[in-house]
């Protein structure tokens, strides 16, 4: 199998931060530039946040739902909205999608975590076909929780023994609290820990922290890491190809 790159994006990257609905133009966009990596020889499996958001509308909600009855039935509604533009989209570039949600149990437990591992690596044998991970909102509660989808996008990352996990936020990337610049290089994730500002939107679960979190698990297993602006995905085969100042680049310890 060629080299995994593993993309996560998130919430405010796939939904309009007015209403929490799906971006129509932001998904085309995501969807085009991963098509264009898996023409060009990459393997690549997205770990997509959105669901939640997604199905807000359907309750008429004017914001993120606070009570986990609530944010589990909009889970539900959503992520048949998000698979369906996902598998639209694609079919537009000959590539199938293929759905896998995820609790905790799935990658802690060792029988289940060793089935996850052979249903991806199976699904990314297939050169048509991008597997989409999402955890199971609708029937995850707090003790079955991952976290947020940047420790997802990590845990499968790990899992699969991927050179290269790409974060897609709503920034190009780290910014420095002192000058407001983007940080091109850390080679060491626990210096700039104190860099996050812990922001959410109203349809986000996580923030710059948890992206720190997972960036340090990640690294920390061989792992290099990006993050980098999820409105703008022309850039991801820069980013693959190692041009600089279009993401901040988090550098994998050596094994």
């Amino acid at each position: 199998m060629e080299t995994l790159t593993v993309i996560k994006a998130g919430t405010g990257v796939l939904t309009r931060t007015s209403d929490g609905t799906l971006d129509g133009a932001a998904l085309v966009r995501l969807v085009t530039a991963i098509a264009g990596l898996v023409e060009s020889g990459h393997r690549c499996l997205l770990v997509s946040s959105g669901a939640v958001g997604a199905g807000v509308s359907a309750f008429g909600l004017g914001g993120y739902p606070s009570d986990l009855t609530t944010k589990q039935a909009c889970a539900a509604v959503g992520q048949a909205r998000l698979m369906h533009t996902y598998e639209s989209l694609f079919r537009n570039f000959d590539l199938a999608v293929a759905q896998v949600l995820l609790t905790a149990a799935d990658l802690h437990t060792p029988e289940r975590r060793t089935h996850v591992s052979n249903t991806l690596h199976r699904l990314l044998a297939e050169p048509n076909i991008v597997p989409i991970i999402n955890e199971n909102d609708s029937v995850a509660v707090e003790e079955l929780r991952v976290g947020d989808n940047d420790m997802l996008s990590s845990q499968v990352a790990t899992l699969l023994g991927a050179k290269t996990l790409i974060l897609l936020t709503s920034v190009d990337g780290l910014l420095s609290p002192e000058t407001n610049e983007l940080v091109k290089e850390v080679p060491d994730v626990n210096a700039v820990l104190g860099y996050a500002k812990d922001e959410r939107g109203r349809f986000s679960i996580g923030g710059m922290a948890s992206k720190l979190q997972a960036v340090k698990n990640s690294v920390d297993a061989g792992i290099t890491v990006h993050i980098a602006h999820g409105r703008k995905p022309e850039r991801l085969a820069g980013i693959l190809a190692g041009m600089q100042g279009l993401s901040t680049r988090f550098e994998a310890k050596a094994g």
